[in-house]
């Protein structure tokens, strides 16, 4: 099926490729994976969608559909591994994967997800990276009313960490560098919000936490987080920093303490992250840009200089 692309989400990891930090890269390469858009051709078998319809794609097309991870509904934990949106290939191993920094895509009706037209669409389209990269986290570990959450670090994915967490009834506390951050924290959903330069406030939370989602991509050291979580407590990582984490065993043992990494979700579960979103009114905190600034674009965000995440009308593409 074909995809008039209307909005694509600017991820960070677009700059590691474009960039080539990861090692790997495709060029020549057309980033993005955070895509909404409606559809304009469907072929003879789709059963799915319908001409007209609005639909959003993520950040894989495809996976081999016949493992363990495939069949229960975990593409992107697929065993062969994911055919990656962009600066990936085919299932043929030789076409290249082109993204949404562009105006059309197709794609394979099983992995394209269907948006709610009730949602303003500039928003809905980070979800298909940043919300179900937080998403799926705190779902699979359960949080609930009455868990106490921290989230770490306030940007794409963490803002978007501090409304699924408070929607689902948790106190939620925002741990950040950054004292100007504590304003929108509380007015994304945080109900607390501790410096983290300050050793004063961080020994008040010290053995709280039942879970930590930890967004952080640059250096930090793990241990001073593992000990903000109390007995059991879990610390989920979904920032991925240039160099390996130490963590010290004793940070974990003396508290039963774990840590779990995430990527992303499957096709069912972004599906039910796009209902839940309808359902209660959640998008992400975007600015909208034409494609012509994307260079600009990426010197914010290295910057942290975006609340919180860049958007690409994909019109100024066309025009």
């Amino acid at each position: 099926m074909q995809i008039e692309i209307l909005y694509c989400g600017v991820c960070h990891s677009d700059i590691h490729q474009v960039r080539d930090e990861w090692g790997g890269s495709i060029f020549p390469m057309v980033p993005g994976h955070e895509i909404v858009g409606r559809v304009v051709k469907v072929g003879g078998h789709v059963k799915k969608f319908k001409e007209g319809d609005l639909a959003g794609v993520g950040c894989f097309v495809d996976s081999c559909r016949e493992c363990p991870q495939c069949k229960s509904g975990l593409e992107q934990y697929c065993d062969v591994g994911m055919n990656a949106t962009y600066n990936g290939y085919e299932k043929d191993g030789k076409t290249p994967t082109y993204g949404g920094y562009s105006t059309n895509i197709v794609v394979d009706e099983n992995y394209v997800l269907k948006v709610s037209e009730k949602l303003p669409l500039a928003g809905v389209a980070p979800l298909l990276c940043a919300g179900i990269t937080t998403y799926s986290p705190l779902r699979h570990v359960g949080v609930k009313k009455g868990d106490k959450v921290a989230v770490l670090g306030l940007g794409g994915l963490g803002h978007m960490a501090v409304k699924f967490a408070s929607s689902f009834g948790a106190e939620v506390t925002m741990l950040s560098s950054s004292p100007s951050k504590e304003a929108d924290a509380k007015k994304l959903g945080a109900h607390h919000f501790v410096l983290t330069s300050d050793k004063k406030q961080m020994n008040t939370v010290r053995n709280t936490f039942d879970v930590i989602l930890n967004t952080v991509s640059a250096p930090h050291q793990y241990a001073t987080y593992l000990d903000l979580l109390t007995v059991n407590g879990t610390m989920i990582v979904v920032g991925v920093p240039p160099k390996p984490a130490e963590v010290p065993a004793f940070n974990l043992i003396m508290k039963r303490r774990s840590i779990i990494g995430s990527l992303i979700g499957g096709i069912t579960e972004t599906q039910e992250m796009l209902d839940y979103c309808a359902e209660q009114h959640i998008v992400s905190e975007v600015e909208v840009i034409n494609v012509s600034y994307i260079n600009q674009a990426y010197e914010r965000m290295l910057k942290n200089d975006v609340k919180y995440r860049f958007v690409i009308d994909i019109t100024s593409l066309r025009n």
